[in-house]
């Protein structure tokens, strides 16, 4: 695998900060701490590429009703409200698998960085998404 994202660069803008922690219920903090789905969401933000340029990577589209598989996030350290972060990834496996009823089906995993400005790695953001494989 190894295919690199083209990654890009998120900024944490205060007002996502608190539309977020107002969304979910948080307390809204006064000392520059996001909150930890910001690790998430830079990363995503940060891939370089959209949702459905990623699925059409992967040979899908969202017609044929990929699936959000497994997530983990490692938050090495908080990301601070208004800085910004470089992201870098790449997909780090694919896997076929046959279903008993839902028949072949892709597993593509892929990790993300997220990186502060002095080169310190925030946060790392593992996901994979399930790809039903009905025509083949």
């Amino acid at each position: 695998m190894g295919w690199q994202f083209p990654g890009g660069a998120y900024t944490v803008a205060p007002w996502r900060v608190w539309l977020t922690n107002d969304v979910i219920g948080a307390p809204q903090r006064g000392d520059g701490v996001a909150h930890p789905m910001f690790c998430y969401y830079a990363a995503m933000a940060g891939l370089g590429i959209s949702i459905d340029e990623m699925f059409a990577l992967c040979g899908a589209s969202a017609d044929d009703g990929p699936m959000f598989g497994e997530c983990d996030i490692e938050q090495h350290r908080p990301l601070e409200v208004g800085a910004s972060y470089t992201v870098r990834g790449e997909i780090t496996s694919a896997v076929r698998k046959q279903g008993a009823r839902t028949g072949p089906f892709d597993i593509v995993a892929f990790r993300l960085e997220v990186v502060a400005g002095g080169g310190e790695v925030c946060a790392v953001v593992s996901n994979s998404f399930i790809f039903p494989r009905r025509s083949q």
